[in-house]
């Protein structure tokens, strides 16, 4: 039979291989203020159940949660519209702005429009937006345009005021993700495989540690799953 110290060995290791141990953050934050008084930069969209927010070709019709080519619930729907009227700014890659620019802006004036749709769209026009990319010359819609250094912009704008920050685009959040700079993962998990495309999470040097702190369940088998980096 082990010894005590043998078996406080045997799971340690077991934990560590496990990943339930402490490991080293890059935080790489240029401002001194504590954390607690930066603006939250979050990272949050409907991702796959094998880990990826776009399927290959950036196909995004098993989004809906109730098969290939559906639409969201209205519950996810208008969670999802709570969460632009809750955000003090967005931070937006080229890619899904150009998803989301050419619809939304008019989408309250379009013949058959919803409610929800129309809210939606007026919220999504009425919030702040910084757009990085160096491809494209103009934006609209209450929009800035950064063509430079993108990590640098971000870690400018968590040390301000405001309200809390999306990201969005898996090039920029990778970017921010490597840098330390993201606070919180908000992960909506539809029930579906799609066996390749644009990964949730980017390649990191280190582990980042994290504690949920919240579970949600929505029509059509999607889970909800919030957490925070700590710090």
């Amino acid at each position: 039979m082990p010894s005590p110290e043998r078996e406080d060995y045997l799971r340690t290791q077991i934990a560590h291989r496990l990943g339930f141990r402490a490991a080293p953050v890059c935080t790489c934050e240029t401002n001194s203020r504590e954390a607690g008084t930066m603006r939250k930069l979050i990272f949050g969209m409907n991702v796959t159940l094998d880990g990826y927010i776009a399927a290959p070709g950036d196909d995004l019709g098993w989004s809906g949660g109730e098969g290939p080519d559906s639409s969201p619930s209205d519950e996810l729907f208008q969670w999802w519209s709570d969460r632009v009227a809750a955000t003090g700014l967005a931070l937006y890659g080229r890619k899904l702005w150009e998803a989301m620019s050419p619809h939304w802006p008019t989408a309250d004036q379009q013949p058959g429009a919803t409610p929800a749709a129309i809210e939606y769209a007026r919220r999504w026009r009425d919030m702040p937006k910084v757009v990085f990319s160096s491809t494209i010359d103009k934006v609209d819609w209450n929009t800035r345009l950064v063509t430079g250094d993108a990590v640098a912009e971000i870690t400018r704008l968590r040390a301000g005021d405001g309200g809390p920050m999306d990201i969005g685009g898996a090039t920029l959040a990778g970017a921010a993700m490597r840098a330390g700079l993201i606070d919180e993962y908000v992960l909506v998990t539809v029930p579906v495989l799609v066996g390749g495309g644009t990964p949730f999470f980017t390649a990191l040097d280190s582990w980042v540690n994290l504690t949920l702190v919240e579970t949600r369940t929505f029509p059509g088998g999607v889970v909800l799953t919030r957490y925070e980096t700590r710090r």
